[in-house]
């Protein structure tokens, strides 16, 4: 069996190898492997940290080929954990939903992708999880958590499932930026498994 390739996103950030297949395409700048389909010790080229469509107008590129390295997410509320942000090409009506609701009115991509930048690179605590909005997402351990319509949801590779939590201090893992846009409005694309929709994804996740 051939081995999976190592881009697949957690809420934490990390990259890592698994089977299970991502419903959002994503890229941190530019290329991050070498030519034998493995990533380098660079996790970004740039703070353009994106996320996309799994198919867009036809293209097709191969995943971890000669051009930028593909990452994969469970979906958007994993990428915005992530430090992740919509997309202006492929995705350009949620790009716009999340530049309105970013809480510097009027910031462009550059300014949004340096201050999430900033974030991201920074560890962020909230004295109580209860008052955050849904879809973000935050830490106790290795775990990675969110609520939606007021249920707990634990985040696992395959997608999210009911869990118990009493709320207390946490680590905050969606960067603050985007843990604003959620308050003020912007609603992220949400996993089957969190009641998003049940359509299939684009494509497959490649793995060899």
């Amino acid at each position: 069996m051939s081995r999976p390739l190592q881009n697949r996103v957690t809420p934490f950030g990390t990259i890592v190898a698994i089977t299970a297949r991502g419903t959002m395409m994503g890229i941190r700048g530019g290329r991050i492997h070498d030519e034998t389909k493995r990533l380098t010790r660079r996790r970004w080229t740039s703070r353009r940290w994106i996320c996309c469509e799994l198919s867009f107008k036809g293209r097709w590129r191969e995943v971890m080929g000669p051009g930028y390295t593909h990452l994969f997410f469970l979906d958007e509320v994993t990428a915005l954990a992530a430090g992740h942000r919509p997309c202006f090409e492929c995705r350009r009506a949620d790009a716009l939903a999340y530049q309105a609701a970013f809480p510097e009115p009027g910031a462009g991509a550059d300014h949004m992708d340096e201050i999430l930048h900033a974030e991201r690179l920074g560890e962020h605590r909230i004295d109580d999880t209860a008052n955050l909005p849904d879809g973000a997402v935050w830490a106790d351990g290795e775990d990675a958590f969110t609520r939606r319509e007021g249920k707990v949801l634990r985040w696992s590779p395959e997608g999210w499932e009911e869990a118990q939590w009493q709320d207390r201090p946490a680590r905050i893992l969606t960067p603050p930026a985007s843990v604003a846009a959620l308050r003020n409005g912007f609603r992220p694309r949400w996993h089957p498994t969190g009641g998003g929709s049940s359509d299939p994804p684009g494509i497959a996740v490649f793995t060899e």
